[in-house]
């Protein structure tokens, strides 16, 4: 007997395949800490020319009570100083901790921290960059519209710096 109705569609065959397909979804998000400090107001800094802006992100993730659920926070650290040679001023600085809760089904053990590492901070960080524009544009400067981040090769530094702290062994 075959897995096919009369109209040549596959029916009780593609239901265990189908069961095992890899599922992600979002059921929260969520702001943990938000810092912006506007240094160039409160020190009268000149905001002359173009800034020079640092950007530094980490990545973290847990596993909840709950099976199958995540936390994964993003930070970043953000900083605009002045491009004096002699002595940068700062000119703002923000802290954001953004965390999203993601119920993640079907992934292999071996998966499942880099797809954390590397697909949840994806699917949040079109929404921290909004919170970062709409900041930046709020404390009277352009809006600050971040780069898209490589969430793989950052996975892959986090990995490497990891490695380089663990001691040698002696085989």
């Amino acid at each position: 007997m075959s897995d096919a109705s009369a109209n040549g569609d596959a029916t009780e065959g593609a239901a265990p395949a189908a069961a095992q397909l890899p599922k992600m979804q979002i059921l929260g998000q969520f702001i943990r800490d938000l810092s912006f400090e506007n240094a160039a107001v409160q020190y009268g800094t000149a905001t002359q020319g173009q800034p020079d802006i640092q950007v530094q992100v980490a990545l973290d993730a847990r596993k909840r009570t709950v099976d199958n659920q995540y936390d994964v926070i993003m930070k970043l650290k953000i900083e605009s100083k002045t491009k004096d040679e002699d002595a940068p001023k700062s000119i703002f600085l923000i802290e954001l901790e953004y965390g999203g809760v993601f119920l993640i089904e079907n992934i292999a053990e071996q998966q499942l921290h880099p797809f954390l590492m590397i697909e949840c901070p994806r699917m949040l960080f079109p929404f921290v960059r909004r919170i970062i524009s709409d900041m930046t544009r709020d404390g009277g400067y352009p809006p600050l519209n971040l780069d898209q981040i490589d969430f793989v090769a950052l996975y892959r530094q986090q990995i490497a710096a990891r490695q380089a702290q663990q001691p040698v062994g002696t085989a």
